[in-house]
């Protein structure tokens, strides 16, 4: 890895060995700027505040050997990264205003890309990881990720079925205790669709009925109207004398058609004046049957006054129109078959819970034999690990019951509580010698044997997980002595099949391994700089003297230090 501007590292280049590589220096050197940076490097959270002040930029630059075919090699070029020579090149940028940007094999990704191809690369094991491991929920975890498939098989099944139940629960819940309001929705609903089927409203009816109510309403005016306009058209009988409009063109008519002949635009003229004449008699005929035709009877005026009435009382209720009305009652119609069927629904709903509970009681009682003989297995290889950490009499074990619920779902006969991940509850116990009562680690165990009990379930867990690489972050912090050569000796075993990083404050474990970096700070008077070298020889021996008394030039803490040296290189 390539570190630049990140935290107290201002540009330094991280080289870690195949086997088991140390992170050694002093407390705020930086070390754990180099957990952090392989953690932006597999999609971690971008932190501002990593960013060293005075910079733009935080970039961390990594370069991953990924074998030919593997499935992380194959999501990167899914991804449209490229390798190269066999690595993977990986760089993660981060602005000072928080913006973070990612790329994978030369092409610009999203950070969730790396964040998939973590799972695949890197298991990271630090302080935080113990802290949470003390709760009781994620033991279970733990254990659950230990077991493998024979509990995440059943444990996929349980939490779709836990799933379906809630949703069933649910709505189960919702209509028998709505009944009430259901009820009442559903008695407003049958009288506004028995008021709106009395009626009978037709589509447009409003329109057509406000229509014929104005005609009605003017019929004397509308009448004496087109009398004046047909007797203006085609004459009075009573009243010879008065010139008429069709006789006036008549007269134009004939006065053309007798010169017609003589010029062709007076005869066009002349057709004008014959399609004028046909029009005003076509105007007077329908004028004098409009006048015969008009219903000027009060009596329909009232009938279409009071359907109208009808109509509106409708429409103050339903919809601003009649074609709204029309729509309320067909969605009515449909809402109220779904309310009236609620008591044969209630019925299919209360089989299918009661299936899915027989369903869940089946899984869970599932889970709790997978993780019982589990637990077997995973208590008997910590305590296996405890035995090389120096606890030779230390016994781990699983304390796996449940709690007594009679609306729970029945496991091994009993009736319990139950929840997503079943009906268990998961305890790590300890029992540090014998004769001693296990009990939960978070009470049973000091604090060294608290950090070699999590030690060894990192490392149960390290045999477990199928990644090359595992990062410890200070897991052995409050362990010292013997403790911690063991300690050393552990991760220098697990180094033979697999990479191992550790950052590290003991000299013991730093002695065991094949390659030790040490992150060391030197001050300008204004400027914090942090560099990461590699130790060999001479310098490997004053690092380890440093850790062991404090001082580099200690001839005791040298001594120690070769030795210590001498007895890893033993047991390499």
């Amino acid at each position: 890895m390539r570190i630049r501007s990140l935290g107290v590292i201002d540009d330094a280049v991280v080289e870690l060995s195949p086997g088991f590589t140390a992170v050694t220096g002093e407390t705020g050197a930086g070390k754990t700027m180099v957990v952090t940076s392989l953690g932006l490097l597999l999609g971690g959270r971008a932190d501002p505040a990593l960013v060293r002040i005075g910079s733009p930029s935080a970039v961390v630059e990594g370069r991953i050997s990924v074998p030919p075919g593997a499935a992380v090699a194959v999501r990167a070029e899914e991804a449209g990264a490229e390798l190269d020579d066999g690595a993977l090149l990986i760089s993660r940028t981060i602005s000072a205003e928080g913006r973070s940007r990612a790329h994978l094999g030369g092409r610009s990704v999203p950070v969730g890309v790396l964040a998939e191809l973590a799972d695949e690369l890197v298991a990271v094991h630090g302080q935080t990881d113990q802290q949470g491991l003390l709760k009781p929920a994620r033991q279970r975890g733990a254990l659950d990720r230990y077991a493998g498939d024979a509990v995440a098989v059943p444990l996929g099944k349980y939490s779709d079925a836990y799933r379906r139940l809630r949703a069933v629960t649910a709505q189960l819940e919702e209509l028998t205790t709505r009944a009430r309001e259901r009820a009442q929705e559903a008695d407003l609903l049958r009288f506004g669709l028995t008021e709106i089927e009395a009626v009978e409203p037709r589509p447009g009816e409003d329109a057509e009925l406000a229509a014929e109510a104005e005609r009605l309403g003017h019929a004397e005016a509308l009448a004496s109207a087109a009398a004046l306009a047909h007797g203006a058209l085609a004459g009075n009988p009573e009243d010879p004398e008065v010139l008429d409009a069709t006789t006036l063109v008549a007269g134009a008519q004939r006065a053309l058609d007798a010169v017609r002949a003589h010029d062709p635009a007076l005869a066009a003229l002349a057709d004008r004046m014959g399609e004028i004449s046909i029009l005003l008699a076509d105007v007077a005929t329908e004028l004098a049957g409009y006048a015969d035709n008009l219903d000027a009877d009060p009596r329909r005026l009232a009938a279409v006054e009071e359907r109208r009435a009808a109509l509106t009382a409708l429409t103050r209720k339903y919809g601003t129109d009649v074609a709204a009305v029309l729509a309320w009652a067909e969605e009515g119609a449909a809402r109220l078959t779904e309310l009236d069927g609620d008591d044969d629904r209630i019925g299919e709903l209360t089989a299918e819970r009661d299936a899915l509970r027989a369903e869940l009681s089946g899984l869970a009682q599932a889970l709790t034999d997978a993780r019982t003989e589990a637990a077997a297995r995973f208590a008997d290889a910590v305590t296996a690990e405890l035995a090389s950490l120096a606890m030779p009499h230390a016994r781990v074990s699983f304390d796996i019951r449940q709690t007594d619920d009679p609306e729970g779902v029945e496991v091994g006969g009993r009736t319990v509580a139950y929840g997503p991940a079943g009906a268990d509850e998961v305890e790590l116990l300890l029992a540090p010698h014998p004769g001693a009562p296990p009990r939960p680690i978070a009470k049973g165990a000091s604090g060294g044997e608290l950090s070699r009990v999590m030690l060894a379930v990192e490392v149960v867990f390290a045999g477990t997980d199928p990644v090359p690489t595992y990062l410890f972050d200070e897991v052995d912090a409050g362990v010292g002595g013997k403790a911690a050569v063991e300690i050393g000796r552990r991760l220098a075993k697990l180094a033979k099949s697999a990479q191992v990083v550790v950052v590290t404050h003991l000299p013991q474990v730093a002695a065991f391994a094949d390659r030790q970096l040490l992150v060391e700070k030197t001050s300008d008077g204004s400027v914090t700089r942090s560099g990461v070298t590699v130790l060999e020889g001479e310098d490997r021996v004053r690092e380890l003297s440093r850790m062991l008394a404090g001082q580099e030039d200690s001839e005791t803490a040298r001594a120690h230090a070769e030795e210590l040296l001498a007895t890893a290189r033993a047991d390499a």
